[in-house]
């Protein structure tokens, strides 16, 4: 079974969609991984006039306040990244945990976990987001955890529906006559047998929390001011935009590669995961 799982993401990232995703996502993750070492300036120095268009001393020029953008910039991925890593993985996580759990366990269980997602899937994440914010207060951790927790219906739907016909096997009902705990069964009979959806849902959720975290920290629910944020510096330097545009198409170029990255990546395994289940 782990054979065939290196073997579909090996087929996978031999396409050219693929390798065109992981060279956005090098670019994105040398930028996030190297770029505080190389910005010139402090992310919340003001060193020269407001909008001032680029040159030897600004590449990219000074945003609406007067800070260097390529410094905000070269500073401003990393608290996306982990946020998004944060939301993606603990989202999976979660849905993996109720879709197999209810796919084994079936009856009355199935029912109400399923509902119970039917109720979290009626808000659109961004409102789930902001109701609980509104509750409970702004932070960067808390956003995270409520981007994770909004993609667990869409992932316990899709490990549900993986799940089902791995749990009718034959080695996963030798493993119930013979008495196994449901939890071995669970990690070492079913789970193996739905790795290739599960990676798929990891990349798409990757990409779904990148944009939703994204959106939000331009609404000002990310990392407080002064420091930069790649959503947050769209939102900063919209009225600015006529004037100086590069304040606000740098960040929006990072997001959208790392946005595009992670997309091709993972449609690139769908595809394959597809084309080899269609064979089996």
């Amino acid at each position: 079974m782990r054979t065939r799982q290196v073997t579909v993401l090996g087929r996978a990232l031999r396409t050219g969609q693929a390798r065109l995703g992981l060279a956005l996502l090098a670019v994105v993750a040398l930028v996030v991984a190297f770029g505080p070492f190389f910005a010139r300036y402090a992310q919340d120095a003001i060193v020269g006039p407001p909008l001032e268009t680029p040159s030897a001393r600004f590449p990219l020029g000074t945003d609406i306040l007067g800070r260097d953008v390529l410094s905000r910039l070269l500073n401003g991925g990393l608290t996306l990244s982990w946020m998004a890593i944060l939301a993606a993985g603990l989202g999976v996580f979660l849905g993996c945990l109720v879709g197999l759990t209810a796919a084994y366990r079936g009856g009355a269980v199935d029912a109400t976990l399923m509902r119970a997602m039917d109720v979290l899937m009626s808000f659109p994440e961004i409102v789930f987001v902001l109701l609980f914010v509104a509750m409970l207060g702004r932070g960067t951790l808390l956003t995270s955890v409520l981007v994770g927790v909004a993609f667990v219906p869409g992932v316990s739907r899709v490990m549900r529906g993986a799940a089902r016909p791995v749990i009718g096997s034959e080695h996963v009902l030798w493993a119930k006559a013979n008495g196994l705990p449901p939890r071995r069964i669970l990690l070492r009979e079913v789970l193996p047998g739905v790795t290739s959806p599960l990676m798929v849902e990891i990349g798409m959720r990757m990409v779904w929390a990148v944009s939703a975290i994204a959106s939000l920290s331009y609404l000002g629910f990310g990392i407080a001011p002064p420091a930069a944020d790649w959503g947050r510096m769209v939102g900063e330097n919209q009225d600015g935009l006529p004037v100086a545009p590069l304040p606000v198409l740098a960040p929006i170029t990072l997001i959208l590669m790392m946005a595009l990255g992670g997309n091709l990546v993972a449609e690139s395994v769908a595809r394959v995961v597809g084309r080899t289940d269609g064979k089996g």
